[in-house]
């Protein structure tokens, strides 16, 4: 079975988690579950990259934490994004945007 897994770009993995709490609070291992999910098991974060960036993102005002209880009935911080990350988001999302036609033209100029 081939590996398709991907590195990660620096700064990317904060605009993927805001992406993953878009829709709905998630705690730090439901987050790096829908990443993996929604990549085809290509994005395999680790709870070691997970949780500081999680801190970041809440030290920024981009993210809010609440407490709450899993599905497996177990205390958990779920963080959802503020107003402020929501700009974030889609200002990450433009950019990314940007780059790809960016790079699209260059890579497929004949």
């Amino acid at each position: 079975m081939a590996d398709n897994r991907v590195g990660l770009p620096q700064g990317t993995l904060d605009a993927l988690i805001l992406k993953a709490i878009s829709l709905e609070p998630l705690h730090g291992w439901a987050i790096s579950e829908r990443l993996q999910q929604i990549s085809d098991e290509s994005l395999r974060i680790g709870q070691g990259s997970i949780y500081p960036a999680l801190l970041r993102l809440q030290r920024k005002g981009w993210i809010k934490a609440t407490w709450g209880v899993t599905e497996n009935n177990r205390r958990a911080k779920y963080y959802a994004l503020t107003r402020a990350g929501q700009r974030q988001l889609a200002s990450r999302v433009q950019g990314w945007q940007r780059l790809i036609a960016i790079v699209g033209r260059v890579l497929l100029e004949d």
